[in-house]
């Protein structure tokens, strides 16, 4: 036991170490959970100014070619 130097301590040493460890582990937690936002944040940007550049784009050759109106099918009398 003497060669165990955590055996040697003290209960309050050792609680004051898991609360540490505890307190490490819930800043790093933090930290990955503001860096996941980031770039779901970021990504969500990106996609949004794509789609808004296709929209444009789509306009713009809508406007350049007549637009395509469907005929109309005739309709047919149902028997009652």
């Amino acid at each position: 036991m003497a060669n165990n130097p955590k055996a040697t301590r003290d209960p309050a040493g050792a609680r004051l170490e898991r609360a540490q460890e505890a307190a490490r582990d819930a800043e790093k937690a933090r930290a990955q959970y503001e860096a996941d936002g980031r770039a779901v944040r970021e990504k969500t940007a990106r996609l949004r100014s794509l789609r808004l550049a296709k929209e444009a784009a789509d306009l713009a050759a809508g406007a350049e070619q007549k637009p395509v109106t469907p005929e109309k099918k005739p309709r047919v009398a149902r028997k009652r």
